[in-house]
């Protein structure tokens, strides 16, 4: 599996998101609880930038229709979504986060 180094810790907020791109692949990375997660950046309904939503209750939500995500399964927590996101693997290394989009557990 490889990593790919993103961004510092410290450029996520605490109970926020950062939105980076993965070679071309856009990605979320949410801070929330001493865990960072990563997302597709892109809502599965209406393809707008999840990284523009808000952070709550273990869910981002897309701030186009209100669609919640899972942060740490990407599946939707109501409607209008019915397809969930992708989720990457992230690893913290010192300050690095480090992103991996391989499909390899």
């Amino acid at each position: 599996m490889t990593f790919e180094t993103v961004c510092k810790l410290a450029d996520i907020p605490d109970g926020g998101v950062l939105g980076v791109e993965v070679g071309d692949t856009p990605v979320a990375l949410v801070r929330q609880g001493g865990e960072v997660h990563a997302l597709h950046d892109v809502c599965s309904h209406a393809e707008v930038k999840l990284s523009e939503g808000e952070v709550y209750d273990g869910t981002l939500e897309c701030w186009l229709h209100g669609s919640c995500f899972d942060l740490r399964s990407g599946k939707p927590t109501g409607p209008p979504a019915n397809k969930p996101v992708p989720v990457y693997r992230v690893k913290i290394d010192g300050d690095d986060v480090l992103v991996s989009l391989s499909k390899e557990s």
